[in-house]
Parts: structure tokens; sequence; C-alpha cells
């Protein structure tokens, strides 16, 4: 048994650990850089949901914020949803994307758009199940800190 609630301050340890978990199963744990600290400064700009146990573990949790976008206007986009390998498989994840489509429909949000990895294949299939539409065409471009500030002094 476990229950889905919104996230609070008090749980971004928790949260952040399950980041950090999700890092390490992508093969990129040294490119977690956020701290509780950092959350904690920084946390009008996203918003998450958990699912707690029976126990009162964090054992899922899904992190997203509001965006817009020129061709349809707002938005939200989904960063990260993850479950602890020990609970896949019961339904929690599409329990989080219920969640996150009510949230959607009550900001009055023209599209959700998330992110998967072209080799996460459970992923891929349990998106496609519920019906998202992949889009293999864009390409995600990225600056990180120190990127960012390189392109100021060379320019």
């Amino acid at each position: 048994m476990f229950t889905i609630r919104k996230g609070t301050e008090a749980d971004f340890p928790e949260i952040l650990a399950l980041i950090k978990e999700l890092a390490l199963f992508e093969n990129a744990p040294e490119k977690v850089t956020n701290s509780v600290a950092q959350m904690q400064a920084e946390q009008d700009l996203f918003k998450t949901f958990v699912v707690v146990n029976d126990s009162g573990e964090i054992i899922a949790m899904m992190l997203y914020y509001f965006v817009y976008y020129t061709w349809v206007g707002k938005s939200l986009y989904l960063d990260d949803l993850y479950v602890k390998e020990a609970f896949r498989g019961n339904g929690i994840g599409k329990q989080l994307l219920n969640q996150l489509f009510k949230e959607a429909k009550q900001n009055n949000c023209k599209r959700v758009r998330w992110q998967v990895l072209d080799w996460n294949e459970p992923a891929i299939n349990f998106y496609k199940k519920i019906g998202a539409t992949l889009d293999g065409e864009w390409i995600n471009c990225d600056f990180d800190t120190k990127q960012i500030k390189n392109f100021h002094k060379d320019n």
C-alpha cells in the first residue's frame, strides 16, 4: 500500500537521494551537482509528487515545472519520474502520471512534455502503452555552468 502526495521541503533529502539513484541508473551519477540547500533556495522553480509506503519511506518521486512553449502556450514539463527498483511493476509510475495529467488539466496546460533515454526500453514501452507520442526528431542542446561562463568570455 502507498500514498501519493505533493512533496514538501522536508522531503528534499529523500528526493535528492532518488535523483542520485536515477542518475546512477542512467549511468551518469557524476552529473548530479544539485544539493538539498540548492533545492531549498530554488524551490519556487519546481514542484514534486512523492509516493510514500506504509513505513513512511519515499519510494518514488516526480519533479516537474511549468513552462511556456511558443507554439502552444502554457505547458508542464516532467523533469524526472523515478520509482525505486523494488517497487516497480505495481502501477506507481502510471498513478504518478495520472497525478501529473490532473495537475496539467487543472492548470489549463496545453502540453505535457518529458524525455526518455533512447536505450531505456522498459520506459519507452510504458510510455507507448499509455499513448504518449515519442518524437525522435528533436535533439537536446545543453550548456552547463562552465560552458555558459566560457561562451560569454569568447563572444
